[in-house]
């Protein structure tokens, strides 16, 4: 929501470059660029297009990431994963299996298990007003509690 109440405000701000009647001075001058001896580009033209290169990033964020976790403990050793893949991506529609793995491996060595078994998964796609994503969910069981004893690890 804020990022769209950001684009919002760019667009007004943009679109009160451009004002025609008025006898202030416009926020943007009227003046060029000089690249080379035959080509030029208007300062307008300029913050339209950082104003368009703004947006975009706003709503694709390049920098994150493809998928996003949730995760709730069912019982001491019993997980559930709900993954989310971002709307607009460039790819990593298959990694949603990696990233439970990792996740699961995490929780292993963080709780001193010696494995962990996925006991359901699924894939699919949830179609929503704005635009499909891609979803999956799985539960994991963390099996076979490491003893603490020094003297089996001697």
């Amino acid at each position: 929501m804020k990022k769209l109440a950001l684009l919002v405000a760019a667009t007004f701000l943009l679109g009160a470059c451009s004002s025609t009647g008025s006898t202030a001075s416009p926020l943007i001058p009227a003046k060029s660029l000089q690249l080379t001896a035959g080509t030029s580009v208007s300062l307008s033209t300029l913050a339209a297009a950082a104003v368009i290169g703004a947006a975009i990033y706003i709503v694709y964020d390049p920098l994150a990431p493809n998928w996003e976790i949730e995760e709730s403990r069912l019982n001491e050793d019993t997980y559930r994963f709900s993954l989310k893949m971002k709307r607009y991506h460039t790819g990593g529609a298959g990694e949603s299996i990696q990233i439970l793995k990792r996740r699961a491996s995490q929780l292993q060595y963080e709780q001193g298990f010696g494995s962990y078994q996925i006991v359901e998964y699924s894939e699919g796609i949830d179609s929503q007003t704005i635009g499909a994503r891609r979803m999956a969910e799985g539960v994991i069981r963390l099996t076979q509690r490491q003893p603490a004893d020094s003297f089996l690890q001697n």
